[in-house]
């Protein structure tokens, strides 16, 4: 079945329908939050694969009241849900061509948990396997990251990203020196020799030391930040607050709405792993099932490069300094 092609008309209407929906969507977050400040509420918690992937009574919740937002609004537009997804038996890559709305209700639950502010409510709308439409809500902090096609990206839709315009300063010449490298640990913890925890520990290892160690793989960045948010770490990209993400592990729900924002803020996603020929291989498209993340803020021209290319040197460089990570999914 064809999709038919979205005016920017309808593009601007269901932008405006979600920009509403994540705010209300992260008030409900709040008022939970607010309960059990005030003495009112205990937080019940479920682990699902390990004591880091855990899921609220709150989470259900968001998702059912988004659900039913989106099915009354767009009947037609199929729904995936993290945790509606989580208590299905398939591990399947279920995006098609369809518009598909691909929710996460509460990104960051472990920091929710704890009162920790980075978590928020994540909207993406897909077609064709591309995220067009993103709104992430951050309400603890008042945060409402949101873009659309061919209209911008935007911070609490008064200030455009990313936030330096004037002009959008390059990368480095010498990054990941002098950069922002955001990372987070994941939810696979198992402390087997050579597993994804002690690929990702050896990874950071690399873009932390000074440029002369590690054999000569020492990125020495400027800082490194985990968020314990997916989402918002890509969020804070499409910011050009930090410079580089690189994750793997996450799901499709985690990154659909931060991979809009990012880019149309101006943006770069592709892989986080490594390929053989990292000189000379093309830089690919994120896919967005893959599990696979490697993003690069937005970026200007310099004297000697445009924006894209000091993107694409960023992208070969860290995955000089980065091991390849096993992350499987059936149909991505």
């Amino acid at each position: 079945m064809a999709v038919p092609d979205l005016t920017q008309q309808q593009l601007d209407d269901i932008y405006a329908f979600a920009v509403d929906l994540g705010r209300r969507a992260g008030q409900l977050l709040m008022e939970s939050i607010e309960k059990r400040m005030d003495g009112e509420e205990q937080q019940t918690v479920e682990e699902k694969e390990n004591a880091v992937d855990i899921v609220t009574q709150t989470d259900e919740d968001v998702e059912i009241f988004i659900k039913t937002a989106i099915q009354n609004k767009y009947p037609s537009h199929k729904f995936l849900g993290e945790e509606s997804y989580a208590k299905g038996q398939s591990r399947d890559y279920l995006i098609d061509e369809h518009p598909t709305w691909c929710i996460d209700p509460l990104d960051g639950t472990v920091n929710f948990t704890h009162i920790f502010p980075m978590f928020c409510v994540s909207l993406g709308f897909i077609v064709n396997h591309r995220p067009l439409i993103g709104v992430i809500y951050a309400p603890f902090q008042d945060q409402l990251f949101s873009s659309c096609p061919n209209r911008g990206a935007w911070l609490n839709e008064k200030r455009r990203l990313p936030l330096l315009r004037n002009p959008v300063p390059p990368m480095p010449s010498n990054a990941p020196s002098k950069c922002i490298f955001s990372c987070e640990w994941g939810k696979d913890r198992r402390d087997i020799p050579d597993g994804n925890m002690q690929r990702k520990i050896e990874s950071f290892v690399n873009m932390a030391a000074d440029a002369g160690g590690r054999g000569g793989k020492g990125g020495m960045v400027h800082g490194m930040r985990s968020l314990g948010s997916a989402t918002l770490d890509l969020a804070y990209t499409a910011m050009g607050s930090f410079d580089i993400w690189w994750e793997g592990g996450c799901w499709e729900w985690d990154v659909a709405a931060g991979i809009a924002i990012l880019l149309e803020a101006g943006g770069l996603v592709t892989t986080a792993n490594p390929p053989e020929d990292v000189d000379t291989a093309p830089i690919e498209d994120v896919r967005l099932g893959s599990r696979l993340y490697l993003a690069i803020r937005p970026a200007g021209p310099s004297a000697t490069e445009t924006g894209r290319e000091s993107q694409e040197r960023t992208v070969r460089e860290v995955w000089r300094r980065v091991r390849h990570l096993e992350y499987t999914r059936p149909g991505a």
